[in-house]
């Protein structure tokens, strides 16, 4: 099971996703615990890299700076990660970067078939709902998806 969504929020949008992964959450929670996986999730044309040296300790409060492209448009966001509950949850907040404002919220929740992942993002975009319905809604829902497919090739269903 995976979906994306998008509706209008009071402020801004809301993006929310989830999807199952079948690996247990200890497993699936280091995996995202790790900054440099976000490469791995993030569809090539994004040419997303983090340039934050590494190692990078997880934290509250750790600042992470990445460079990418959004249509040919070269880039730098940076985040800061302003909640932090191991194997439950954490959140990233946009410091700078494209968006009026971005808030991601990645939960974990064991289930029968492996863990939950939910991804819930508000945000808020530079041109209000044109730019939105024209540009980003479409690149933000391509991106998630393959965020998806990609978690589903990383971890495959394991064959008893």
């Amino acid at each position: 099971m995976s979906e994306v969504t998008i509706e209008k929020a009071p402020r801004g949008y809301l993006m929310r996703a989830q999807c199952i992964v079948p690996r247990n959450l200890d497993e699936v929670f280091a995996f995202f615990s790790d900054a440099v996986n976000l490469q791995r999730l993030t569809p090539p044309w994004v040419r997303f890299q983090v340039l934050t040296p590494q190692p990078i300790a997880m934290r509250l409060g750790l600042l992470i700076d990445y460079k990418l492209r959004i249509r040919g448009v070269p880039l730098r966001w940076q985040s800061e990660i302003t909640a932090w509950q191991p194997q439950t949850f954490f959140v990233d907040e946009q410091r700078r970067g494209p968006y009026t404002f971005w808030r991601h919220e990645h939960r974990f929740e064991p289930c029968s078939e492996g863990t939950r992942v939910l991804d819930d993002v508000s945000y808020g975009v530079p041109g209000g709902a044109l730019i939105h319905a024209l540009l980003i809604r479409r690149d933000i829902q391509s991106i998630f998806r393959f965020r998806q497919q990609s978690l589903q090739e990383i971890f495959p269903t394991r064959r008893a």
